[in-house]
């Protein structure tokens, strides 16, 4: 069996969501995580940014940190999940370890 491994994820979403919307969809992904065995799950918003550039036309969007603990082979199905996110502008998943 594969060993759990620590990961940082940074989202960056279209800036149309409101406080309570942000934690909402948050909160969704932090329970998709749960649902593919991931352990230590905390979830930081970092606030809405201007950007350096527009990407997909937007000047400004919110951050949003999940730090998480996880078998490797979950990671491709979340990802996918993200990828057609239409909130979703871009992410990028760390390995901590």
């Amino acid at each position: 069996m594969s060993a759990t491994m620590k990961y940082e994820m940074m989202i960056l979403l279209n800036e149309e969501f409101n406080d309570g919307d942000l934690k909402t969809w948050a909160f969704n992904y932090a329970k998709n995580l749960r649902k593919l065995s991931a352990s230590e799950i905390s979830v930081i918003s970092r606030g809405k940014r201007e950007l350096a550039y527009k990407i997909k036309n937007q000047k400004r969007g919110n951050f949003i940190q999940i730090n998480f603990s996880s078998v490797p082979k979950y990671l491709e199905n979340f990802s996918y999940n993200l990828k057609y996110d239409t909130n979703v502008l871009r992410f990028l998943i760390f390995n901590k370890n």
